[in-house]
């Protein structure tokens, strides 16, 4: 029988509780969602930390209620913004030319990398972006070959553990007390892309409603995670500013703009009241210029020069569904941008990719019967 796995996910502008299993075809059933609107976070601090507990509440049970379940074991996204990555380059030395690696030298080697002393970061994660043979042979799966040494180019992913104990204080009052935390953006770049595409490079960057991460992917691993207080939102807040209006009006006004389209004065979008389409267009793809500038900043910073034929991915529920938004991040990049959406059909849609990550994640983590690939990738 197969078991339903828990999942939740802290967005920038919602918090969303996934229970589902896996599919027919490698797809993933829901069974219970739950999703509770709060105030967010920036710079790896909560807005309204007080309001927390009924926002995580809120979710969880309502997806327990759409199961029909209670909720024993749950895996917790650790967002980008309460994410550090480290990449390191370790090596361990067998003797014999002969040597069989074994799945315990790979433990060991990726424990050589280990040795982080700062008590406010928890290592959650550890992936190779891949090993290297003595015969200097790169590969992603070095058990079972025969070398006399091993090296590795690892990433390692640390969370703030002021977000692992807030959270768990939360969930603890709430009776859930088997708690796993796993990294949000590696989740999402182990699912949204196949492991050809991984193999290359993979630039993700995922815009949020105020929040935005960057990251370059290489093989299973994160070599570098990059955030930033940008997203959707500031977007609506620029059309709430400058037309005077409420908030869910721009909301509103920015889902009606189309940025592929020359606009004439007399053109207009239509919300509640009529608004010049060409300053609206405006308005919006300054702010998209913005961010555009914020990535390749962070980029510049990640020290990983990415081949000129690699396109950039645009995911997230801030601004992929802005019809022309991919067109000017490709101007501002120089680069190809691609719309990266779930592998899911009939969940197609870019907002899904950080929670249906986590779920297929935590899915293949709690399936497995003995140590593979992903018990690798979730430290414990």
């Amino acid at each position: 029988m197969t078991q339903d796995v828990a999942i939740l996910d802290f967005g920038s502008g919602k918090i969303t509780a996934l229970i589902g299993q896996r599919g027919l075809n490698d797809t993933l059933t829901i069974v219970g969602k739950g999703e509770a609107e709060y105030q967010g976070f920036c710079d790896g601090e909560f807005f309204r930390p007080d309001q927390l507990p009924q926002a995580i509440n809120h979710a969880i049970s309502t997806a327990e209620t759409t199961a029909k379940c209670k909720i024993n074991k749950l895996y917790v996204g650790v967002p980008g913004d309460f994410t550090v990555c480290v990449c390191k380059d370790v090596e361990s030395n067998f003797g014999s030319p002969k040597h069989k690696i074994t799945a315990k030298d790979v433990d060991f080697l990726h424990e050589q990398g280990n040795n982080f002393r700062d008590s406010s970061l928890k290592l959650i994660n550890v992936q190779p972006i891949y090993y290297t043979l003595s015969n200097e042979r790169r590969l992603i799966e070095p058990v079972g070959m025969q070398s006399a040494k091993l090296s590795g180019h690892i990433s390692y992913l640390l969370a703030e553990i002021g977000f692992i104990n807030t959270v768990n204080s939360i969930l603890d009052s709430l009776g859930i007390k088997n708690v796993e935390y796993v990294s949000s953006v590696l989740a999402e770049t182990l699912f949204l892309f196949e492991e050809v595409k991984r193999d290359q490079y993979v630039v993700l960057i995922d815009v949020g409603y105020i929040t935005t991460n960057v990251v370059v992917a290489r093989g299973d691993g994160i070599l570098s995670l990059h955030s930033f207080s940008l997203g959707g939102g500031n977007i609506t807040g620029d059309l709430a500013n400058y037309f005077k209006i409420s908030f869910a009006e721009a909301e509103a006004l920015k889902r009606k703009v189309v940025l592929t389209l020359s606009m004439g004065q007399d053109d207009c979008y239509e919300v509640s009241e009529k608004y010049p389409a060409a300053l609206t267009n405006e308005i919006v793809a300054a702010r998209i210029g913005t961010i555009a500038k914020t990535v390749l900043k962070c980029l510049d910073l990640s020290q990983y020069e990415i081949p000129e034929n690699i396109s950039y991915s645009l995911t997230g529920g801030g601004i992929s569904y802005i019809r022309g938004a991919k067109e000017i991040l490709a101007e501002k990049f120089a680069r190809p941008v691609e719309i990266a959406v779930p592998p899911i059909p009939q969940m197609e849609v870019p907002a899904w990719s950080s929670s249906l990550g986590l779920l297929d994640l935590a899915i293949n983590i709690q399936g497995l019967q003995k140590k593979g690939f992903f018990a690798k990738l979730f430290n414990k």
